[in-house]
């Protein structure tokens, strides 16, 4: 008899790797924020219990997230992308500063950043108007056009926060997704070459923004001038070089002593190496690899375009959030003020990662990746279940 089948079993691979990180950064940033902490409150573990409980919210929203059917996000993809806008704009009107910068809304005791929610929200959005189109998209004025309104709009509300880092991130996700869908490359490339005139105003707009790409050039050129800014990339990578390949240990990190501003926030990673060593620092790397990995395999094998559209989204994001704050820490990229997911602390990067990679389970479910067999009519289990041919390729 023909077997029955069943909502598939999630992709394992991505969920592990993803909780291991989780469970990885309660351990790094309780160690990270110790010194601080003890400073500011006098108390040592003041920022781990905060922490902790954001973790137990990522393992809860992932859990959510896993259970309801990501197609139910192509219908709600433009009301969520509309309320996101609308914090956007209330946070820059009534907005919280934090160095200088519009960035949180206010609960309370509770803090909200929107921005890290636009990311969510747009690549969702996104996903809906490729797959709703089709090759449509090819279309200037009716395909393209509606597409770069919403990015645009998302990214300028991001940037005017002012968070540079964050919109560029979201730009740079959105032009990949329009690129994988279909979208003409003629397009794209009068798009990018408008947007260099309108970035070099965007930074020379601002000194802090002007000195951190002068402080990376002279970098790259031998030069040592000390300013705040290289001063935080050169502390990292002295929390580098201390860990060498097996590291001091954990909790032994030295540039935690409030050497390394931001050691358990933007530049966690630098911990990881000084405590881990090259050893945990490339393990590191490898989970984001996975999720990479996996989340492409996702990609080729979801059942219909809005899933493939949305695997890639989330899966690029992630990434990308990933190697970026490990080139900053590293000094081969310019600062930015780029969260690494899962393992920096914070409410909203938290939260929301732990929802992508949840939907990215739940599209894992619903593919032929990993088919749960069940007992036919006759009672007997099937050796071999029939799988579905993928929708189409992205590599």
């Amino acid at each position: 008899m023909t077997p029955r089948m069943q909502k598939n079993h999630i992709d394992l691979a991505t969920l592990m790797a993803a909780l291991f990180l989780m469970v990885m950064s309660v351990g790094i940033v309780y160690s990270a924020s110790s010194t601080y902490a003890l400073e500011r409150w006098g108390e040592s573990g003041k920022l781990l219990g905060s922490h902790a409980a954001k973790v137990i919210a990522g393992f809860l929203a992932m859990f959510v997230a896993m259970q309801i059917d990501y197609h139910q996000l192509k219908k709600v993809s433009k009301p969520l992308l509309v309320v996101v806008v609308v914090l956007l704009l209330a946070t820059r009107a009534l907005g919280g500063e934090v160095n200088g910068a519009a960035r949180w809304l206010r609960f309370g005791g509770f803090g909200l950043q929107p921005s890290e929610f636009a990311r969510l929200a747009l690549v969702t959005h996104i996903a809906t108007l490729l797959s709703l189109r089709g090759d449509g998209v090819r279309d200037f004025k009716t395909g393209y056009i509606p597409l770069m309104i919403w990015i645009v709009g998302v990214t300028v509300l991001v940037l005017v926060q002012p968070a540079f880092s964050t919109g560029s991130m979201l730009f740079l996700v959105s032009m990949i997704m329009l690129y994988l869908g279909g979208v003409k490359l003629s397009h794209l490339g009068l798009t990018l070459s408008g947007l260099i005139p309108a970035l070099l105003l965007y930074m020379v707009s601002a000194e802090y923004r002007m000195q951190r790409v002068m402080d990376f050039v002279r970098s790259l050129v031998g030069e040592n001038t000390v300013t705040k800014i290289n001063h935080q990339v050169y502390q990292g990578l002295i929390g580098f070089a201390n860990g060498g390949l097996f590291g001091l240990g954990p909790g032994n990190s030295r540039q935690r002593e409030l050497y390394l501003p931001e050691s358990y926030g933007d530049f966690v990673y630098a911990v990881v190496g000084e405590e881990y060593g090259l050893i945990g620092a490339v393990v590191v790397l490898t989970l984001f690899l996975v999720i990479l990995l996996r989340g492409l395999k996702i990609a080729n094998h979801a059942r219909d375009d809005f899933g493939r559209y949305l695997a890639l989204g989330i899966t690029s994001s992630i990434a990308l959030y990933a190697i970026v704050n490990a080139g900053v820490t590293l000094g081969v990229l310019p600062t930015t003020g780029l969260p690494m997911p899962f393992i920096s602390y914070g409410g909203s990067s938290m939260i929301v990662s732990s929802l992508m990679i949840g939907v990215l389970l739940n599209i894992s479910a619903q593919t032929d990746l990993h088919p749960r067999q069940t007992a036919g009519l006759d009672g007997t289990v099937p050796l071999q279940v029939q799988r579905t041919p993928a929708v189409g390729k992205v590599y």
